[in-house]
């Protein structure tokens, strides 16, 4: 590797050609990275006492050193966001300064002959700069004065015009903007072929340009070390399908997402979103995947790529399964990905029929949306379709989906009809994040003709307005404030209207007759939630439960839980291990009829189990015959009581809790009981407090958090 400084127009001038490799990332800055650029030419530019600006690498492979009578172009590895930019740059100057030349150096013919074409070559030789796939064609046009293809880089044309407005912007000052580019610096760092690594050296590259992301690093990582025919079949026929199917902005936006996906449901674990590029060489390097070969996972992304798209892309051709996919869209249920990938595959497998994907994608919906009205903490649902999948039996596909969701432990639980039923008619669904996603389910279930909820507006029967009218408090009684507040955003008193502004605050008589426009009214709606208001006479605290009560019963309907014969579900049911059983008396610093037995311990310890038991509802509790365990699915901590102390195992490793009092001891690789790597003493009722904070992360780390 030869590293050296130099200019950057000096470096364009000197060389014949740059070619940017397929497998890197297409052209990605934004108006925000160009703008900076622009700024910091101008202000470099514009100031005598700035010699130089320096504007980061470029690493390139100078293939010419192979054979020097031969046209190579040098492979841009790091810095083609730079260069791409400062040639649209170059291009909107060299149109703006036509045959004028603010500075020497800087007229229109130089400008292009210098730093944008070879003149005396053809074809593709013409142009200093090759980008790849689309952008290539949209750079070529701009810099040749043609046409934009139809399928054009949007980001390159975008940031032409930029370019275009800035410089037109200083139309009278052009003299700074070329200073400014002559004082560019970069480091440009050549790499020898056979001799230097490329991917380690473009991995470990600090660049000032715009972060790769992990899809980028992956696509680099995947293609880069390959020889050069089966690098480009395998881009063409796999990986740049893929990025169409994305299209360009989703690309940018969705793809880390897919991978992490991807790697979860390969692995079984859940990759941190900036750790997905590390968990996937991992992944890549493990016996299963080097031994199948590069090219079948390639295949394989490319085929998970596909079912991701159908689902999150409105992709799918199937319009039942579309709609589905677009209700799962709209409630954002981002972390049943891994699982819904699996189910898709094995559907596009033939192993699940179209409806039983269908039944089992709806079971997935109503079990996220059933746990958000009772609000459910739902930082366990990633771990929960990370693993689904593991216990389904594939000659009983959909009943095993339903057992696992009615053996799903209570923290994880599909929330049953009853509470379903009860929370939905009291939870503030005005204000729930998916308004319109659920009032367009309730509207719309069992109809053949589908109802544009859009547009439509919510609508308060009983307004929101402090200030009720006096013959609103007079319909709703003396406790009208009371009932206000409690009933205002619930399931009874919201529905749907193209009249909200006529309806405005007006009685319930006027909104139900329009006596001006009686087919504005609620009597006349066709709306299936409009159904019953005709009949009403008053809007009040009794007419507004009845209603919600209805809606509700119409909604486990809607969002159905699964349900499985008795003895069907019992056999999905683990079968218990016959084990000893012990009871608080059979630990003698805890059993009062102990000679061992010590007072204060045992105070301690009801203190201790009494909070532990109030962490959360799916906390059990197990005496065994050293230790007495503290359980969500597994032990999260267990105690082990002393003389004069208790002795507390958090079931966590060591690098993972917060203890800023510094009381936790490394248990890793020494002899105790319980679980866990972490151990702290508790000694008296004062240190009660800290402790159980420290428990409470064990339990969370168990009950799962949402990963980033």
């Amino acid at each position: 590797m030869k590293a050296s400084e130099t200019k950057v127009l000096d470096f364009l001038r000197s060389s014949r050609q740059f070619a940017i490799p397929i497998y890197q990332r297409t052209y990605s800055w934004t108006e925000k990275e160009c703008r900076q650029l622009w700024d910091d030419i101008v202000r470099a530019g514009s100031d005598d006492a700035i010699s130089v600006h320096f504007v980061g690498s470029i690493v390139y492979i100078d293939k010419a050193d192979a054979n020097l009578t031969s046209w190579e172009p040098l492979l841009v590895i790091d810095g083609q966001q730079r260069l791409t930019s400062v040639s649209l740059l170059l291009t909107a100057l060299a149109r703006a300064v036509a045959e004028a030349e603010p500075f020497d150096g800087f007229s229109r013919r130089k400008i292009e002959n210098y730093y944008l074409l070879n003149p005396e070559e053809p074809g593709e030789r013409h142009f200093k700069l090759l980008l790849s796939q689309t952008d290539k064609a949209s750079l070529t046009a701009i810099v040749g004065k043609q046409e934009l293809p139809k399928e054009r880089s949007l980001r390159i044309e975008q940031n032409f015009n930029l370019f275009e407005e800035l410089v037109a912007s200083r139309k009278d000052d052009l003299a700074a903007v070329c200073k400014g580019l002559n004082k560019l610096l970069m480091v440009d760092i050549k790499l020898k072929r056979g001799e230097d690594n490329p991917q380690l050296i473009f991995e470990s590259m600090n660049s000032l340009g715009k972060e790769l992301s992990q899809a980028d690093l992956i696509r680099n990582f995947i293609l880069m070390g390959l020889e050069p025919g089966l690098q480009t079949r395998l881009y063409e026929q796999f990986w740049r399908p893929m990025e169409v199917d994305f299209g360009q902005e989703a690309y940018g936006t969705h793809f880390d997402a897919f991978m992490r996906h991807y790697l979860t449901v390969k692995t079984g674990d859940i990759p941190r979103l900036d750790d997905v590029y590390e968990a996937f060489k991992e992944y890549s390097q493990s016996p299963d995947s080097a031994t199948a070969g590069v090219e079948a996972l390639v295949k394989d992304i490319r085929d998970y790529a596909k079912h991701f798209c159908a689902m999150a892309l409105n992709a799918e051709p199937d319009a039942d399964l579309n709609m589905a996919f677009d209700d799962l869209r709209q409630l954002k249920v981002d972390v049943a990905y891994p699982f819904l990938l699996e189910i898709y595959n094995d559907y596009k497998a033939g192993a699940l029929s179209k409806d039983d994907l269908l039944t089992i994608v709806r079971l997935v919906e109503a079990y996220v949306f059933r746990r958000a009205i009772c609000a459910v903490a739902t930082n366990s649902m990633n771990k929960t379709f990370a693993t689904f999948t593991k216990n389904l039996k594939e000659d009983r596909y959909l009943e095993s989906v339903k057992a696992q969701f009615l053996g799903l432990p209570s923290y994880r639980r599909f929330p049953s009809d009853e509470e379903f039923n009860r929370d939905f008619q009291t939870r503030d669904l005005y204000n729930f994040r998916s308004r319109s996603y659920w009032l367009r389910r309730l509207e719309n279930y069992d109809r053949k003709e589908r109802v544009m909820v859009d547009e439509f507006t919510i609508e308060h029967i009983l307004p929101q307005n402090e200030n009720l009218s006096q013959e609103w408090r007079d319909a709703l009684g003396v406790e009208w404030k009371r009932i206000q507040e409690t009933w205002l955003h619930t399931l009874g008193n919201l529905t749907l209207t193209a009249y909200n502004s006529e309806f405005s605050d007006r009685p319930f008589a006027y909104k139900r007759d329009m006596p001006d426009a009686p087919e504005k009214g609620l009597k006349q709606s066709p709306l299936k939630l409009n159904q019953g208001l005709a009949v009403l006479d008053a809007w009040n605290e009794n007419t507004m439960k009845e209603r919600a009560g209805k809606l509700a019963t119409l909604a486990v309907g809607v969002w159905p839980a699964p349900t499985l014969p008795a003895d069907v579900l019992e056999s999905y049911r683990p079968k218990p291990n016959v084990v000893e059983e012990y009871t608080i008396d059979d630990h003698p610093y805890l059993s009062k009829g102990s000679e061992m037995y010590g007072e204060g311990v045992r105070e301690l310890f009801d203190a201790f189990r009494k909070a532990v038991l109030a962490l959360d509802p799916c906390v059990t509790e197990e005496f065994l015959k050293r230790y007495v365990a503290y359980k969500a699915e597994t032990n999260f901590v267990d105690v082990i009581p002393q003389a004069k102390r208790l002795h507390i195992v958090l079931n966590m490793n060591f690098a993972e809790v917060n203890d800023p009092k510094g009381l936790c001891k490394d248990l890793t690789g020494i002899g105790r009981w319980g679980n866990g790597n972490v151990g702290v003493g508790l000694s008296s009722m004062d240190e009660l407090p800290y402790v159980i904070g420290l428990v409470r992360q064990s339990l969370e780390l168990q009950l799962g958090s949402e990963t980033e």
